[in-house]
């Protein structure tokens, strides 16, 4: 294969992302083994280098030019759309860096090696938002999978992480092999790996009608689309997004509930609207019964959780039922939807794992994080600010006008109530009416529950945490100042897609 001067362009990014990710390596194992330095712990350095790399390379992704091609052998695409979601990827990743790095000096997490996966699972998240043919689609999707596993066992003095990373792994490598079996029969039957060829194959097949070569191919596609509702944790494909969530570490589970779950989404819009959308009628009703089933499930089983994690799982399955509606409706105002909800996830799901890092209840003379809904005890009269932080996130993602969550929920609903599907859109309003009881479940252990244990003392928020706690709960407020802003972005995006 020819490689040309436009095709490295097209990934520069990565590339120098993998370069100084190599050096980083070299840097980190000579230090730590050097007699001289004293064996140094390299975890805030690893961690400052690891965001300089991802900040560098946003200013190189920024300073390129926006232009449409196709790139190595038409393995990958490059045009706005996958120019502006690596931009939110880029920019959400470096906020997740400062978000870990109190919790790895607490927990203990001094490994450099946690901060190496991190940047290559980006690298394979960017290959992801690019991919234009099955193949370079399944080997991204695998390279971050594979770091996904180890980042959810990487805490190896907790069985909790360990057993996550074995459930991850187990039902990982299914969803791995359905997605290579998907792949492996549509290339069986057609030669085919491109999905441009796959949109001119099936619209010749429309004509022809060639019933079982059709039956075939929509068989591989329903196989490829169970995949990709598998990494999206969509029920009833959630089995093990409560239980992994709960026993990785939290700066993990925060990575893992926003980064790929984007990711899978644009791949995903971009998979079926763009390429297979001939086929419309039929992964329209799956999306749909997903869509639904998580919705349902997300909603009913939040109420049995205690545990915050647990529960953030189960608000992140109805947050991702609700994103699947703008699938449903199959044009540009659903893709809209799409990508304004992914955004809002973003800022309301950063804030609240902000929140959750930050809260930790002092002990003499050690200080652990909260792991139960309970915790949240007197928290209005230990931290009246904190409190009053997650009571305005927690508006936020139950939809209550005229916060940012509102108008994300009726972006997604508005294509549904245009199309005439009025049975979906009073499903989804009564499931968040229902919603809002779970997350005012919080704010009354915060302000109104009493209880006759000691009071705890919280310990002092980091000065970094509580800029950026501050920053999210203020995007997800104040619209004024943010909302014009998203929209633009979004319908922007949507439009180029």
């Amino acid at each position: 294969m020819f490689i040309s001067i436009y095709d490295i362009y097209s990934i520069f990014p990565e590339i120098y992302i993998l370069l100084c990710t190599t050096l980083l390596i070299v840097y980190c194992v000579l230090s730590s083994i050097s007699f001289s330095a004293g064996f140094p712990v390299l975890n805030l350095n690893t961690a400052l280098f690891c965001f300089q790399i991802v900040l560098f390379s946003l200013f190189i992704l920024l300073y390129s030019s926006e232009f449409i091609m196709f790139s190595w052998n038409q393995l990958l695409i490059h045009n706005f759309f996958t120019y502006g979601v690596k931009l939110i990827v880029l920019i959400t990743f470096n906020f997740w860096v400062f978000l870990s790095l109190s919790y790895a000096k607490y927990e203990k997490l001094i490994s450099f090696e946690y901060w190496i996966l991190a940047l290559l699972a980006l690298v394979g998240m960017l290959f992801v938002i690019q991919s234009c043919d099955l193949l370079s689609m399944y080997l991204s999707i695998e390279f971050q999978s594979l770091v996904f596993y180890i980042l959810a066992s990487f805490k190896r003095t907790s069985e909790f992480s360990t057993e996550a990373g074995l459930k991850y792994f187990i039902l990982g490598a299914f969803s791995s092999a359905l997605l290579l079996f998907g792949s492996s029969i549509l290339y069986g039957l057609t030669g085919l790996t491109n999905f441009n060829d796959y949109s001119k194959l099936i619209a010749g097949l429309i004509f022809t009608n060639n019933v079982t070569l059709s039956y075939a191919i929509i068989f591989g596609l329903i196989v490829i689309i169970v995949s990709l509702l598998f990494k999206i944790s969509s029920a009833p494909f959630h089995i093990w997004s409560p239980d992994v969530y709960d026993g990785a570490p939290t700066a993990t589970t925060a990575f893992f509930s926003i980064l790929p779950k984007l990711v899978i989404l644009c791949l995903s819009l971009r998979f079926c609207l763009l390429y297979f959308h001939d086929y419309f009628y039929l992964w329209q009703n799956i999306i749909l019964f997903s869509a639904y089933l998580s919705i349902l499930i997300g909603t009913f089983s939040a109420f049995q959780q205690s545990k915050f994690k647990r529960f953030l799982a189960y608000s992140s399955i109805n947050h991702v039922g609700f994103i699947l509606l703008g699938f449903t409706s199959g044009e540009l105002e659903g893709i809209f939807g799409v990508l304004f909800y992914s955004i809002t996830y973003i800022i309301l799901m950063l804030g609240t794992f902000l929140f959750l890092i930050s809260l930790r209840h002092y002990y003499f003379p050690t200080h652990y994080q909260i792991r139960y809904l309970k915790d949240l005890l007197f928290l209005s009269e230990t931290n009246s600010v904190l409190a009053l932080s997650l009571s305005l996130l927690l508006f936020s993602m139950a939809g209550i006008p005229p916060l940012l969550g509102f108008f994300s929920k009726i972006f997604v609903l508005l294509p549904s109530l245009q199309n005439n599907v009025y049975s979906l859109s009073i499903f989804a309003v009564l499931m968040s009416c229902i919603s809002c009881f779970y997350y005012i479940r919080l704010i009354k252990i915060m302000y109104f529950d009493k209880s006759v244990i000691n009071w705890v003392v919280t310990y002092p928020i980091d000065n970094l945490n509580s800029l950026f706690l501050g920053l999210f709960v203020f995007l997800s407020a104040f619209l004024f100042l943010d909302l014009e802003l998203i929209l633009l972005f979004s319908a922007r995006l949507s439009i180029m897609i």
